[in-house]
């Protein structure tokens, strides 16, 4: 079982910047996702990473806006968001697909994703 750790969330203003992280044990084995949840909302596949970091996927109400990126040596991946929005607005989350060294095609919808962290909230304020 790998257990992950996000940090980095915080209140920003729009147009703003933020730097997540999400570390853990054995996380250079696997491909990673961040998701995201807002109160009321479903979760929300924002980028998925490969082990080998070469390829990187993004919903489309990201795309061109985040980053993601990752550090095997430190077990570390990163998201790195910019031109934030208040819908930006959720709790993020971080989880390895075990299963695959690569994103599936439906990697945003989670299912293939597990041992979530605990999350760490990003606020935007307009």
């Amino acid at each position: 079982q790998v257990h992950m750790v996000e940090s980095g969330g915080g209140l920003v203003q729009a147009g703003g910047s933020l730097r997540l992280s999400c570390t853990g044990s054995g996380l250079s084995f696997h491909t990673m996702g961040w998701f995201r949840q807002a109160p009321g909302k479903e979760r929300e596949g924002v980028a998925c990473i490969g082990r080998s970091g070469i390829n990187a996927y993004y919903a489309d109400s990201v795309k061109g806006r985040f980053t993601v990126s990752r550090d095997n040596a430190k077990n570390t991946m990163y998201l790195d968001m910019m031109s934030l929005k208040p819908e930006d607005t959720a709790m993020y989350y971080c989880a390895p697909d075990v299963s695959r060294t690569y994103c599936s095609a439906s990697w945003a919808r989670g299912d293939d994703f597990r041992d979530w962290g605990q999350g760490t909230q990003v606020n935007v304020s307009s």
